[in-house]
């Protein structure tokens, strides 16, 4: 197939190809460090995440935290069973040369299987990602399970704080991975489009690119997350990460 490359590439594939791969990369970068005066609800929510191992500290019963970071569990490993039946899907379909002449006379698509599979290739290239990144993703939130159970129960214990603020650390780098896998999907998504063309696969991958900074800089969501943010951002967002100052005057 990859003696065809030359043939099968034209400079509109090529640029709409790297197109998709620049947007995927830089929506990434954006969203994750997002400009000071504008953050990301990816960059709230860390904020959010050292709120929770925090206050998790004065917490009792626990049964609450855990309930929650193993839904955050189970949430990646939805995504990664369905990544991986994905991925299954296109194999299945670029080995079976009958099948891939059939899908093109029913969808109208490029008569070439060669450039056909290519196309398939590419989003089976971004699906791996996103299987890859889910799978750390799940495996992270594991490690932040331990950790948090390593968190004494007793919030005056030294260690209680620091070890708080490990297992926030570690629970954002989960959700970070986490996020790049749902891009990741979200792009693969995008990617079907040249299926039907480069044109296509510019737009779908303009379209794509537009909704996920809209979500992140531009949402109901994190209109209501800065809401929330106002009450007291000294309070929610303290420097350090130990016990909130006294209020009382004292005696």
């Amino acid at each position: 197939m990859l003696s065809h490359l030359p043939a099968v590439l034209m400079p509109l594939d090529l640029l709409a190809v790297v197109l998709l791969l620049l947007a995927w990369a830089g929506t990434g970068h954006f969203c994750e460090h997002p400009p000071a005066h504008r953050p990301s609800v990816s960059w709230l929510m860390k904020e959010h995440r050292r709120a929770w191992m925090r206050e998790m500290v004065s917490r009792s019963p626990r049964i609450f935290d855990a309930s929650v970071i193993d839904s955050l569990r189970r949430g990646t490993a939805f995504f990664a069973s369905g990544s991986m039946i994905a991925i299954g899907g296109g194999m299945a379909l670029i080995g079976n040369q009958d099948r891939l002449e059939t899908l093109v006379e029913d969808l109208t698509l490029p008569t070439d299987t060669v450039r056909l599979e290519l196309r398939v290739i590419l989003v089976l290239f971004i699906v791996a990602n996103a299987f890859l990144k889910f799978v750390w993703a799940h495996r992270v939130f594991g490690y932040c399970a331990i950790l948090m159970a390593a968190v004494p129960n007793a919030p005056e214990d030294p260690r209680a704080y620091p070890l708080a603020a490990q297992a926030a650390e570690v629970n954002i780098n989960a959700a970070r991975n986490f996020n790049s896998g749902l891009r990741a999907v979200f792009f693969a998504l995008a990617a079907l489009g040249w299926l039907l063309g480069p044109v296509a696969l510019i737009l779908t991958t303009l379209a794509t690119s537009f909704a996920i900074l809209r979500a992140e800089f531009n949402s109901g969501t994190r209109a209501a997350i800065l809401d929330t943010s106002r009450i007291d951002p000294r309070l929610l967002y303290p420097v350090g990460f130990g016990p909130p100052p006294s209020t009382g005057t004292g005696g």
